[in-house]
C-alpha cells in the first residue's frame, strides 16, 4: 500500500491530484460529506446541553467510509484536503471523527488544482481549523432548528407541505415586496424632446432638452416657439475621462455576469465553474475576494505585454469591499493566462473565456475617453438643446473585456459625435415630444437576486445557487417569461415648420426568465412577516452572517450565538400556538353581485387563488373560478371578480370543424383542443375562456405539422418528439428521452400520452431519495398500488391530500410520521 492517503471531495480532482504526487500517495474522495445530522430532530440536537448535535454517517456513505478506514490503517499518514472554505473545513473534521484520526490529522488547502499548488500544499500541513468548523457548524444547527420548529408551524396554521428557512424565506420576501412594488406603480406620463439635425455627409445630430414637460401642452407649446426657429452650436466642450476595469470575479459576480452576457442559470454557472475547478482550469470558484496574488499579477502582466503590448498593462490590487471574504482567498481567475481559451464543452469554453477576460482586463490600463458636449441655442426660446458624444482615446482593458449592464439600466456609452464648430447653424429635419412613462423597479432575475442578496449581506457565496434553486423547487416563485401589454402614447413632430399629432402604441412589461412570486409564496411572506418578523427581517438575518463571520474568525463561541437566538426562537414558536388559522390566508370581501345578491370575494384554497360568490352557509351552492396567473389575491378588483364568474365554464364547444366539435377543456396537465378524438395542449398564449373558432383550428394544424415532422406539439414551450433508439421507441422533449410503456407504440401515441410519459418519469426522478435515521431506518416516498405514501423503516404513513408527493424533505416526511396515529398491534390469536 501506498505510504500517505490524501482524502478530496470529488472522484474528478482526485485523479487529477494522484498524477501530481507520484507513486507515494494514494488519492481518494470522499464524494462530499460523509457525516449529518440525523432526520428526527429531537435526537439531532440536545437544546439543553449547549446545542450539542449528534451526527451520523450518511446512509449512502456507509460503505466509502469503510474503504476510507481500511486505506487509513494501512497508510502511514493521511492527509485531509478537502475543499479550501468553512464547508470543506467541516468535511475534514467530519472525516477525521468517523475514520478515528487523531485530532493532529493534517490537513492541507490549496485554491487551484495545478502541480506547483498541491506540492506547495504538501509542504505546508496545518491542523483542522475548529473556528471555520463552528462556524459552519452554527450555521446547520440554527437551520435545522428553524426549518425543524418553523415548518410544522406553517403546516398547521397555513397549508400541508410547506417550508421556511432563514435564507431562503428572506429571498421570497425580496421577491414578493417587488412584486407588490410593481403592482402598487402608478406610471407618471412625461413628455421628452428629441431633435434630429441634417449634417453634410448625410450624417445626423441627434440632441435633447435636458428637462422633461410635465403636462402635453406645455410640450406642444415649446414645439410651437421652436416653428420657425434658428438653430446653431453654441458651445463645444470637450473633457478627457477615464474607465477604470471592474474587478476579478467574485462568486457572485460570476453569477451576475454569466447570467447577462451568457444566459445562464446561476445553478448551471456553478455547475460548470465547479466543472473547470475540477480539471484545474480555473481557480476555487466560491470566493468573497477580488484579491489576485503576486504570483497571477505577474502572469498576466506577461500575457499582457506578450498578447496586446506593454502599454496595456496596469498593475492594480482591488481591495475586497466585503469585511467577510474569507481567509485572504484569491478572485476566481485561471490558474494558467496563456490559456486564452480551453477545449471541452461549449458552456465550459463561453464561461473560461468570460473568467479569463474579466482576469485579464484587471490588470489592464485604464480606458482613455474624450467626452464631448455640444450645447445648440435656439432663436425664439432661452432653452438649449444638448447633444453628446464620446471618442475613445486608447482602448486599454476595453481591448480585452467590457463588463455587462442588467438590462435594466441604461448603456452609459455614447456615440460619436460627428465633426461641429461654434456657431455652425443646423438644418433640423425634426423634432418630436414624446409621451413616456416612469417604469416600475424591474423584477427581479436569479443574477439580480443574487446582487441583492449580497448587497443586503445576506448568504454567502455557496449558498446563493441552492437558495434560488430551492425558492423555485418549493413553489414560491416561479421563473417564467410573460407577455407584455399595449399601451398608447401621444406623439407631436415639428417638421417643415408644421406640427402634427398622432397615437401609436407600444408593447410594455413583456418579462423574460424574471423571478416571480406564486400566491402560496405570498401567503407563506406574510404569515411569516406578520408572526416571525425576525425570520425574516434582511438585518437580523445579515447579523447572523456576521456573527458566524466572527466564530470563524475566534470572536465568539458558537454555543453563546445558539443561546441568544434560540430563547427568543422559540418562545415566538409556542406563541404561535393561539394564532387562528381562519385568519390566515389573505382572503378579502370585494362587493355584492348586482345581479344575484350575493357576497363576492376572493380567496386562496390549496390549489390555488379563487373567487367565490355566495357563502357555504346559504341554501344554493357557492360558484367558484380560478384566477388567471397574472392575477392575485391583494390586488383584484370586484370588476375583475365578476368577468371570471362570468366565464364559460370548461369543457366548452367552440364551434363545428369538417362535421366534428371543437371543444376546449381543462385537465390535469393544463387547458386542451380535443378534436377527432385527439386532445392538443393549448399554449399559454391563449385563453381557453375566451379563444375563437380560427384560432383553435390553427393551434390544431400547427400540432399537425408538427406531428408530420416527427414531433407531438409542445409542451412547457418545447417541442415533444418521437424516435426509436437501442432501447426501444421514446419521445424526446427539452433534451432527455423518456421511453414508451409497452402499451403504448408510435404509430398511436398523441400529446396527452407523451405527456403524461415525461410527467410520470419526472415523479419518479423526484421521488428517489434515501436517507438515514439515527436509528439506521431509511425514508423513502414511494408510489403504492393506492398512490404515494411514505415509508419509514417498516412503517407506512399515510400522505395528506393536497401535499406534492415530490416536493416532501426529509424533515417533513419525519414530522408526518411523528404526528400519524402509532401502528396497531397484531391480536394475539
Amino acid at each position: 500500500m501506498a505510504k500517505n492517503l490524501v482524502i478530496v471531495e470529488s472522484p474528478a480532482k482526485a485523479k487529477t491530484i494522484e498524477g501530481y504526487l507520484g507513486k507515494d500517495f494514494v488519492v481518494k474522495s470522499s464524494f462530499g460529506h460523509v457525516r449529518d445530522l440525523p432526520i428526527k430532530g429531537d435526537k439531532a440536537i440536545d437544546v439543553e446541553n449547549d446545542f450539542a448535535p449528534t451526527y451520523v454517517v450518511s446512509a449512502d456513505k456507509t460503505k466509502v467510509i469503510s474503504e476510507l478506514k481500511s486505506l487509513a490503517k494501512s497508510s502511514e499518514e493521511v492527509w485531509l484536503a478537502t475543499d479550501d472554505d468553512r464547508e470543506g473545513e467541516a468535511i475534514s473534521w467530519h472525516l477525521k471523527e468517523a475514520l478515528g484520526l487523531k485530532d493532529n490529522a493534517k490537513r492541507i488547502v490549496f485554491r487551484e488544482i495545478t502541480k506547483p499548488a498541491i506540492l506547495q500544499a504538501i509542504t505546508q500541513p496545518r491542523t483542522i481549523d475548529m473556528d471555520l468548523v463552528n462556524a459552519q457548524q452554527a450555521r446547520r444547527i440554527m437551520d435545522r432548528l428553524i426549518g425543524f420548529e418553523l415548518s410544522p408551524v406553517l403546516w398547521s396554521k397555513v397549508q400541508k407541505g410547506l417550508s421556511a428557512g432563514r435564507v431562503q424565506s428572506v429571498a421570497v420576501r425580496l421577491i414578493v415586496e417587488r412584486e407588490r412594488e410593481i403592482e402598487n406603480h402608478e406610471a407618471v406620463a412625461t413628455f421628452k424632446v428629441v431633435a434630429h439635425f441634417d449634417l453634410p455627409g448625410k450624417k445626423v445630430l441627434k440632441a435633447e432638452l435636458s428637462k422633461a414637460f410635465a403636462k402635453e401642452n406645455d410640450a406642444l407649446d415649446f414645439l410651437k416657439k421652436c416653428v420657425g426657429a434658428a438653430f446653431s452650436i453654441k458651445s463645444l466642450e470637450t473633457k478627457p475621462a477615464k474607465k477604470t476595469p471592474a474587478p476579478p470575479f467574485t462568486t457572485s459576480t460570476l453569477q451576475q455576469e454569466a447570467s447577462r452576457k451568457l444566459g445562464f442559470a446561476v445553478a448551471t454557472t456553478m455547475s460548470v465553474a465547479q466543472k473547470l475547478y475540477e480539471s484545474g482550469r480555473i481557480t476555487y470558484m466560491r470566493t468573497d475576494s477580488t484579491m489576485l496574488s503576486q504570483e497571477a499579477r505577474d502572469k498576466a502582466k506577461a500575457e499582457i505585454e506578450s498578447a496586446y503590448g506593454a502599454k496595456f498593462h496596469y498593475s492594480r490590487q482591488f481591495k475586497t469591499k466585503s469585511e467577510s471574504a474569507q481567509e485572504a482567498h484569491e478572485a476566481i481567475r485561471p490558474t494558467d493566462f496563456a490559456n486564452h481559451s480551453i477545449t471541452g464543452d461549449a458552456r465550459e469554453k463561453r464561461l473560461y473565456e468570460l473568467i479569463w477576460k474579466r482576469a485579464i482586463a484587471s490588470q489592464m490600463a485604464d480606458a482613455l475617453i474624450e467626452r464631448t458636449t455640444a450645447l445648440i441655442d435656439i432663436s425664439t426660446t432661452p432653452e438649449l438643446l444638448s447633444a453628446q458624444g464620446e471618442v475613445i482615446a486608447f482602448e486599454g482593458f476595453l481591448k480585452a473585456y467590457l463588463e455587462g449592464k442588467d438590462d435594466e439600466e441604461e448603456d452609459e456609452n455614447k456615440d460619436m459625435l460627428p465633426p461641429l464648430n461654434v456657431g455652425q447653424v443646423l438644418a433640423l429635419d425634426e423634432m418630436k415630444a414624446q409621451e413616456r412613462f416612469t417604469r416600475a423597479a424591474p423584477r427581479y432575475t436569479e443574477a439580480s437576486l443574487v446582487k441583492a442578496l449580497e448587497e443586503k449581506g445576506i448568504g454567502r457565496p455557496s449558498t446563493y445557487a441552492p437558495t434560488i434553486s430551492t425558492i423555485i423547487k418549493r413553489a414560491y416563485v416561479v421563473k417564467e417569461d410573460r407577455p407584455g401589454r399595449e399601451r398608447e402614447f401621444q406623439t407631436w413632430v415639428l417638421s417643415n415648420n408644421e406640427i402634427a399629432g398622432n397615437k401609436a402604441t407600444e408593447t410594455v412589461g413583456t418579462e423574460k426568465a424574471k423571478l416571480f412570486p406564486t400566491h402560496i409564496g405570498t401567503l407563506v411572506t406574510d404569515f411569516l412577516v406578520e408572526n416571525f418578523e425576525n425570520v425574516v427581517d434582511y438585518t437580523f438575518t445579515a447579523e447572523m452572517e456576521d456573527e458566524f463571520d466572527n466564530i470563524a474568525k475566534g470572536k465568539l463561541e458558537w454555543t453563546v450565538l445558539m443561546k441568544n437566538f434560540y430563547k427568543s426562537f422559540h418562545q415566538t414558536i409556542e406563541d404561535s400556538k393561539s394564532i387562528n388559522r381562519s385568519s390566515v390566508g389573505g382572503g378579502r370581501e370585494l362587493g355584492v353581485d348586482p345581479k344575484t345578491g350575493r357576497l363576492v370575494s376572493v380567496r386562496l384554497g390549496k390549489f390555488g387563488p379563487f373567487v367565490q360568490l355566495g357563502e357555504s352557509s346559504e341554501e344554493e351552492k357557492p360558484v367558484f373560478a380560478n384566477l388567471m396567473k397574472t392575477q392575485s389575491v391583494s390586488t383584484l378588483t370586484f370588476e375583475e371578480a365578476l368577468a371570471l364568474l362570468e366565464r364559460p365554464k370548461l369543457p366548452r364547444e367552440v364551434g363545428i370543424h369538417n362535421d366534428m366539435p371543437v371543444i376546449i377543456g381543462a385537465g390535469k396537465l393544463g387547458p386542451y383542443i380535443k378534436y377527432d378524438g385527439k386532445f392538443t395542449s393549448l399554449p399559454d398564449t391563449h385563453d381557453p375562456f375566451t379563444i375563437e373558432m380560427d384560432q383553435a383550428i390553427a393551434v390544431i394544424a400547427q400540432a399537425l405539422k408538427d406531428a408530420e415532422a416527427g414531433g407531438l406539439g409542445y409542451f412547457e414551450d418545447s417541442l415533444i418528439e418521437t424516435g426509436k433508439g437501442r432501447f426501444g421507441p421514446y419521445v424526446k422533449h427539452n433534451g432527455k428521452y423518456y421511453s414508451l410503456a409497452k402499451t403504448d407504440n408510435l404509430a398511436t401515441i398523441d400529446q396527452a400520452r407523451a405527456i403524461e410519459l415525461i410527467e410520470a418519469k419526472r415523479k419518479v426522478e423526484a421521488n428517489k431519495f434515501i436517507k438515514e435515521f439515527a436509528e439506521n431506518e431509511t425514508v423513502k416516498v414511494v408510489n403504492g398500488m393506492y398512490g404515494p405514501y411514505i415509508q419509514i423503516g417498516k412503517r407506512n404513513v399515510k400522505i395528506p391530500k393536497g401535499t406534492e408527493p415530490a416536493d416532501l424533505t426529509l424533515e417533513e416526511c419525519l414530522a408526518l410520521g411523528d404526528a400519524a396515529p402509532a401502528p396497531k398491534k397484531a391480536r394475539k390469536k
